[in-house]
């Protein structure tokens, strides 16, 4: 009888525990079809949910004046000011608005004109989401927007091959079209704490335009030799991420083959008349991981030794660091 009983407990518990793996993974979503939900006077909200999980895709269309500069905000449990506060171009990784399409990647692409815009960054979070969306100043107010929100319940976060805590949360840093110095080095993230570095989507522009020479111009575009460092844990000596700017995109000689896309990283405008560039990368599979706080830096050019390699302008950044955090 006592066997009888213990069987039947035990067939009991893994019958639940069964059941429970079965639906420990649940997926949700929502999408909007030309839906005149856009304001410019105040936020419009795309999607909320709760529980606990990770959004895993979203997708948006329109055609009008300003889509590109578009705010995606997300709340993340409970949030009064938002991790994530993005221009839809700009964190995607699309500078100067430039229209190319289509490019796609495994975690983001534009694959229409002008829209067509999709990311799949997971993003965490331990009770409640919420999605919106503002026009920008200039757009036309009252505007048919499209979408798709997507995520699943308790899905892992990996970076690396490696299972993040629990508590990660997904944070976005912005410096917004700031001038900075030759040589002057700045921070695009300064951080507490412990956590991996995700993303970085960068728009830049030389502000000295010359037409004399060949040897001139490489000199205005010279602000791409910039080292990007990373200071990890207060330390005052850098791990330096790269060689020069558009060796950190994995591109080289400034970017002399033009527009690239790969899983890693890509250059999404390139104006060499004009001094310009946008640019993503990604260390989903190249891990940056960090304790006791992250500060990541950028340079208007760079120094070999004693000497200034080239001469380079002042600068305008628009630069976007995603951070997981716990």
């Amino acid at each position: 009888m006592k066997k009888i009983q213990l069987t039947l407990i035990l067939l009991l518990l893994f019958g639940v525990s069964v059941y429970a793996q079965k639906n420990i993974y649940r997926t949700f979503g929502t999408t909007g079809k030309e839906l005149l939900v856009l304001k410019k006077e105040k936020e419009a909200e795309l999607f909320s949910y709760t529980g606990r999980g990770a959004l895993t895709h979203m997708w948006f269309g329109g055609d009008f004046k300003g889509w590109q500069q578009t705010k995606i905000r997300v709340y993340v449990d409970g949030e009064v000011v938002p991790s994530i506060d993005m221009e839809i171009f700009l964190g995607h990784g699309i500078g100067f608005n430039d229209p190319d399409a289509p490019w796609e990647t495994a975690r983001m692409g534009k694959t229409g004109s002008p829209s067509g815009v999709y990311n799949t960054f997971r993003i965490p979070f331990g009770s409640h989401i919420r999605v919106t969306r503002q026009l920008n100043a200039n757009a036309d107010d009252t505007q048919p927007f499209w979408w798709i929100i997507r995520g699943t319940e308790n899905l892992p976060i990996t970076i690396g091959g490696i299972q993040l805590p629990d508590q990660a949360r997904l944070k976005l840093y912005k410096i917004e079209n700031k001038e900075f110095e030759p040589l002057q080095e700045f921070d695009m993230c300064n951080v507490k704490g412990d956590g991996s570095l995700y993303l970085v989507t960068m728009e830049a522009k030389g502000l000295r335009v010359t037409v004399d020479t060949n040897e001139q111009k490489w000199k205005d575009l010279s602000f791409l030799e910039s080292c990007v460092r990373a200071y990890i844990g207060g330390n005052s000596e850098p791990l330096i991420l790269s060689s020069g700017l558009e060796d950190y995109f994995l591109g080289t000689y400034y970017f002399n083959k033009g527009k690239y896309h790969n899983p890693i990283a890509g250059l999404t405008h390139l104006d060499t008349e004009k001094n310009e560039f946008s640019a993503y990368r990604f260390h989903e599979d190249d891990p940056v991981f960090f304790n006791n706080g992250l500060r990541l830096t950028n340079r208007i050019g760079e120094m070999v030794g004693n000497r200034v390699v080239g001469n380079p302008p002042r600068t305008t950044y628009t630069t976007y660091v995603w951070l997981y955090q716990w």
